[in-house]
């Protein structure tokens, strides 16, 4: 039975002086494979992942561990208790109106001098001081002023503190209404096959102010900077941003299934010893992000979507009907909506009742099979 402790980090301060914190668990392993840090519920409606948390320490208590592991579930105290009415909002700081998985911060100023310095260090010495910078880059904003620093910020640079200190790192988010999916940077694309997701979205190796590009940039940055040199280096971090389903909803059973998937892709990276978890059998699509379309809604009204999360249609297909009782004695009142072109439906907005312009639906475009 592996210990499991935990730490509470306080990211922040609310309005009574009271300290705002997060759950840190962490599991010790021999040390020979990748550290790996997983966090949950980053946007506040989006709760699937501290249950795929739960169901992962379950697993991981009897695991033979070659890593060290830290999961943190409720990342952001503030989104998941960001309610009105029923619904959760918590995508959004409601003072800034930032998106709170924008916030996190770009060390490439690093890496130029970095890789001056430490062009003929070995790779040890190099994972080693580079890991060290990022965590102490990270360490030194939080220490500056605290006037300089908004709420969302602290809590996004509290959560990459850690993340730096991973060689894996892996964000569970969800949809509004959604597909199983994996944002995947473009050089890990072979990783891939090794998760329980049918949709691969294959992302820029760019920042773009997520929490897996601010993970995997810095070292991606090193390594064509070594290059420029005329050094090979491996990027030595992959991050994803794994993406469970749907939100507003927990699925103990599902989440199982979710831990599995996660449990064969870090059994593939040798974080786990003696592991039986093993990828599925499954055909896998791929997207690239220039081609994941937006669909926006041609008129208001209430919508019925009819195109089935994970379906293939054909340009042509019908994916939605608009109702606008308004109109029922001067037009007709249902109008069907089409897609012209082929794609896979990923997903789709949480409301029936829609403004014109609003999101309506996500589609792989141009696909293919990985």
């Amino acid at each position: 039975m592996n210990l499991i402790t935990q730490e509470n980090i306080q990211v922040g301060e609310i309005a009574n002086g009271l300290p705002l914190t997060i759950p840190v668990y962490r599991l010790t392993g021999t040390g020979s494979g990748p550290s790996v840090y997983i966090q949950a519920n980053m946007h506040g409606a989006e709760v699937q992942g501290n249950a795929v948390i739960y169901q992962l320490l379950e697993q991981l208590k009897t695991a033979t561990l070659a890593s060290n592991i830290t999961l943190v579930p409720y990342a952001n105290p503030i989104g998941c208790n960001q309610k009105s009415g029923e619904f959760t909002l918590g995508r959004f700081d409601p003072i800034t109106g930032t998106n709170w998985n924008r916030m996190y911060h770009d060390h490439s100023k690093l890496v130029d001098d970095f890789a001056d310095e430490y062009i003929n260090a070995d790779d040890t010495t190099v994972k080693r001081v580079f890991r060290q910078r990022l965590i102490d880059a990270t360490a030194a904003i939080l220490d500056g002023p605290s006037y300089a620093i908004n709420t969302g910020k602290r809590i996004a640079l509290n959560l990459q503190k850690l993340a730096h200190q991973a060689d894996i790192v892996l964000d569970l988010h969800t949809g509004p209404i959604s597909a199983k999916h994996l944002y995947c940077p473009e050089y890990a694309k072979a990783s891939a096959r090794y998760f329980n997701i049918p949709h691969v979205l294959l992302i820029p190796n760019e920042f773009d102010g997520a929490m897996d590009e601010a993970s995997f940039c810095p070292w991606w940055q090193l390594s064509l900077a070594f290059k420029q040199r005329g050094r090979d280096f491996s990027v030595a971090v992959e991050a994803f941003t794994v993406e469970l389903g749907s939100q507003e909803k927990i699925d103990l059973a599902e989440a199982e299934r979710d831990a599995a998937s996660l449990l064969s892709y870090l059994t593939f990276k040798e974080a786990l010893l003696n592991s039986e978890y093993q990828p599925h059998k499954m055909t896998r699509y791929g997207c690239y992000l220039k081609d994941y379309f937006a669909y926006y809604a041609p008129m208001g009204g209430m919508v019925e979507y009819t195109a089935e999360l994970g379906s293939h249609l054909k340009a042509g297909d019908t994916i939605a009907h608009i109702l606008r009782m308004e109109r029922y004695l001067s037009e007709a009142p249902l109008h069907p909506v089409n897609i012209d072109q082929d794609a896979i439906t990923i997903l789709h907005f949480a409301s029936a009742s829609v403004n014109q312009g609003t999101e309506l639906y996500k589609f792989f475009t141009n696909y293919f099979e990985l």
